[in-house]
């Protein structure tokens, strides 16, 4: 069984042998040694090997015969070969012999074949490269002519179309070396260019506003002329078309070569026509700089660049100087100044893409919109002449509607001029507070005398007079009031004007105007006239003629308050019976006035009063005078003459003028005589003196009863001395008992006589009696005289007790 396995296995290995390559049969051989019967498969590779070459034997004898055919064919065919080779050695002999010459114009011509494709090639590359030379050629003359911006557009050709196709040569790498260097050559020009642009505009901003200014008040002038139409704002819509020409000056076609930045335009403003504030200016440095760095991708950091330059140049021109307010010339600059950077910039805007945008410019407005009117608000509260707050008011409204014609919101501007409507007003107050001080300093106080009718109407002219009576009284005659009362009203008439020449052009509603005249009016007449008016009646050394005069005028100013209405009116084609239109304060102020001016004539009357009073020597202890008359005090004869003069002069006041002032210095003669009975300082009194009282109270009395001032019914006037009369009765007719009987009922002899009063006088006389002796005469009785005095005087001190409980 064994041996049988053997026996397969080598059969199968030597199958293997047969069929597998010898490179992998060390695997099969080695399989033989790992076993125990190598000897028996080399026994079976032995047979196996004879097998084989016992058929190799068979196949050769089977073939051997075609064999050795073949080699004798092999053999035959070998001479006709020699004979073949030998006849095609000597056929090309003769060929080569023959083809020499063939080869020789072979060989010219390849030559001049390759001639002619160099000659080709050469061409080729010349074609390519004159382009280059001729391009670079034209840009250095461009760069020679200052034409940067064909110069930038030229070399963006050179390299990104030319050069490539012209290929690697040296002059072209080259060329492509100096390109970028060429580059930063024509962005420095440019941006130099364009540093000179700005410094131009910046010295010029002020003559560019000045234009600007110039023809928008022009263009206000054109419209103020055709009135039915309402007025166009000056700007970019209302500037009438430049011609092609100036456009082209301006600078519109970026490819401009005029860099001058600011044109010559002399010989036009000396003609009729005013130029365009924007022909004055070629912008070409701003768009050729623009394009160039936009083509060299730098757009944005040539706007940063710009805009903050600009914005450095905006606050240089915001900056007001420290005297602008001192002239109008130094506000006119600055409003140009401003004009002009503003006008640049929305030129710029209008024509550029970009460069700067709305937003920009309205950021930068409102910026020196802000410092605009704060610095107008400081330099114009150091103003005080009212002349140049209105040229100031015309200028800033010019410098407005300028601006607005370029589209700038100025409405912050005339917000301010309404907030220096009130420092106008102030100042004017100031102005028209010297010049009222003027007209009464001036004034002679004096009826006016007209000698002619010219004359006459002349001052009723001045200011509303009517006078049916005093019309037709003959020339010469004179008006009632003073040179004061015209000149006052036409300096109402002046500072209603002087208003509203400020509220012109403020794009006020005829109400507002109205309204704003007439509170500025009655600021003047509340504050400035009536103050004025005080001063007048207050000053030192002003006399009762004086005031009766002012008193005159003053009810003359009131009468034609509802005229001042009526001009203010007219002024401002406003109705007074508007509702809500503010009332002239004016008859209230002249009413104010009058009333002071009659409390001072009071006063004054009483002052002078006292002075006479003053010259009043009473002897206190004089003796009772025996049957002669006593005459009145010499002090009180010119008191009384001293008056009657005074109210005769008051005939021509108003009212119940006239009256108040002589009941007012009777009341006063009385109540001083009163005081001197009762002076502390006079301790002893005599009856002689009490009747030389009475003699000068009845002078008193005689004067009022002779009436020196028209209008008092009956005795009314005698009242004033009612109570010195009553109590000077009491005593010289020693009526004690009437008195102590009847005190307190209304039909009392004495009824205005007061027991302190009474009491204190007695007392004066019971130490006089008890001092000298005044009832000498009456020995007798002296002693009974001083016991009825003490009763009296007891029973007037009871008397006093029950009346206080």
């Amino acid at each position: 069984m064994a041996s049988l396995e053997t026996a397969a296995e080598h059969e199968r290995i030597l199958r293997e042998i047969e069929s597998t390559d010898t490179n992998c049969i060390g695997p099969t051989l080695r399989s033989v040694y790992d076993g125990q019967e190598h000897g028996l498969f080399m026994e079976k590779l032995d047979a196996r090997i004879r097998n084989h070459d016992r058929e190799i034997e068979k196949m050769c004898n089977h073939h051997f015969q075609g064999f050795v055919d073949s080699i004798t064919e092999l053999l035959k065919v070998r001479g006709e070969a020699q004979k073949l080779k030998s006849q095609v050695t000597e056929t090309n002999g003769h060929l080569q012999e023959n083809g020499k010459e063939l080869t020789t114009s072979m060989e010219e011509l390849r030559q001049c074949r390759v001639q002619q494709r160099n000659i080709a090639t050469t061409i080729d590359k010349l074609t390519h490269c004159l382009p280059v030379l001729e391009m670079y050629s034209r840009l250095q003359e461009q760069m020679r002519a200052k034409r940067y911006y064909p110069a930038l557009r030229t070399l963006e050709q050179l390299e990104q179309t030319c050069l490539p196709k012209a290929g690697q040569y040296r002059f072209c790498s080259i060329m492509a070396e100096n390109i970028p260097k060429l580059r930063i050559q024509i962005r420095d020009t440019a941006m130099s260019q364009l540093k000179d642009f700005l410094e131009s505009i910046r010295k010029h901003s002020d003559k560019i506003g000045q234009t600007a200014m110039k023809q928008a008040q022009l263009q206000r002038s054109l419209d103020s002329s055709v009135s039915p139409q309402p007025r166009v704002l000056l700007g970019r819509h209302g500037r009438k078309a430049a011609p092609a020409a100036i456009r082209a000056g301006m600078g519109v076609n970026p490819l401009s070569e005029q860099d001058t930045g600011i044109l010559d335009v002399e010989d036009e403003e000396e003609e009729d026509e005013v130029p365009g504030a924007q022909d004055l200016v070629d912008f070409s440095p701003v768009y050729r700089c623009l394009h160039i760095y936009t083509v060299l991708g730098l757009r944005d950091v040539f706007e940063n660049y710009y805009r903050k330059q600009r914005r450095k140049q905006a606050r240089l021109v915001l900056q007001p100087h420290s005297n602008m307010h001192e002239t109008l010339e130094g506000y006119r600059r600055y409003f140009n100044q401003i004009v002009g950077f503003f006008v640049v910039e929305d030129h710029v805007l209008h024509t550029t893409q970009g460069l700067v945008n709305r937003a920009y410019v309205e950021e930068l407005w409102e910026l020196a919109l802000s410092k605009i009117v704060a610095a107008l608000r400081t330099h114009s509260s150091y103003c005080d002449d009212p002349d140049l707050v209105l040229d100031l008011k015309n200028l800033i409204v010019l410098f407005a509607d300028t601006l607005q014609g370029y589209g700038f919101p100025v409405s912050q501007l005339f917000d301010m001029l309404l907030e220096m409507r009130e420092q106008y007003g102030e100042i004017l107050l100031k102005r028209w507070n010297v010049t009222f001080r003027q007209v009464i300093d001036q004034d002679n106080y004096s009826p006016i005398p007209v000698s002619t009718e010219e004359e006459y109407r002349q001052y009723t002219s001045q200011c509303p007079f009517q006078d049916p009576e005093l019309e037709k009284l003959p020339f010469p005659k004179k008006l009632p009031f003073s040179e004061f009362v015209p000149k006052v009203y036409c300096q109402l008439k002046e500072f209603i004007y002087a208003c509203l020449k400020y509220s012109e052009d403020l794009h006020l509603s005829s109400t507002e105007v109205d309204d704003m005249i007439r509170k500025s009016t009655n600021l003047l007449l509340t504050r400035t006239l009536s103050h004025c008016l005080q001063y007048a009646i207050k000053k030192k050394n002003v006399g009762l003629a004086e005031l009766v005069q002012v008193i005159i005028n003053t009810t003359h100013l009131e009468q034609s308050c509802h005229f001042l209405e009526e001009f203010i009116s007219n002024i401002t084609n406003v109705p007074p019976d508007t509702v809500n239109a503010t009332k002239l304060y004016g008859t209230s102020t002249f009413k104010d006035a009058r009333h002071a001016a009659e409390a001072e004539i009071y006063t004054s009357l009483n002052a002078k009063i006292d002075q006479f009073l003053q010259l009043a020597d009473y002897d206190w202890m004089a003796a009772v005078p025996g049957g002669e008359n006593l005459a009145a005090s010499d002090y009180l004869i010119d008191l009384i003459a001293f008056l009657k003069s005074t109210f005769s002069v008051f005939t021509n006041l108003p009212g119940k003028v006239a009256q108040t002032a002589c009941m007012s210095s009777c009341k006063h003669i009385s109540t001083s005589l009163m005081q001197l009975l009762l002076d502390p300082e006079v301790r002893q009194i005599s009856m002689g003196a009490l009747h030389q009282l009475d003699t000068d109270v009845k002078e008193c009395e005689s004067f009022a009863r002779a009436g020196p001032v028209a209008g008092f019914q009956g005795d009314t006037l005698l009242l004033a001395f009612s109570d010195l009369r009553q109590l000077l009765d009491l005593f010289t007719q020693w009526d004690w008992s009437t008195y102590l009987a009847d005190y307190g009922k209304p039909t009392c002899k004495y009824l205005r006589v007061n027991p302190h009063t009474a009491l204190a006088l007695l007392e004066k006389m019971k130490e006089t009696s008890r001092k000298n002796n005044v009832f000498a005469q009456f020995r007798k009785t002296d002693r009974d005289r001083q016991k009825l005095i003490d009763t009296i005087i007891k029973q007037l001190r009871n008397l006093i007790v029950q009346h206080h409980t």
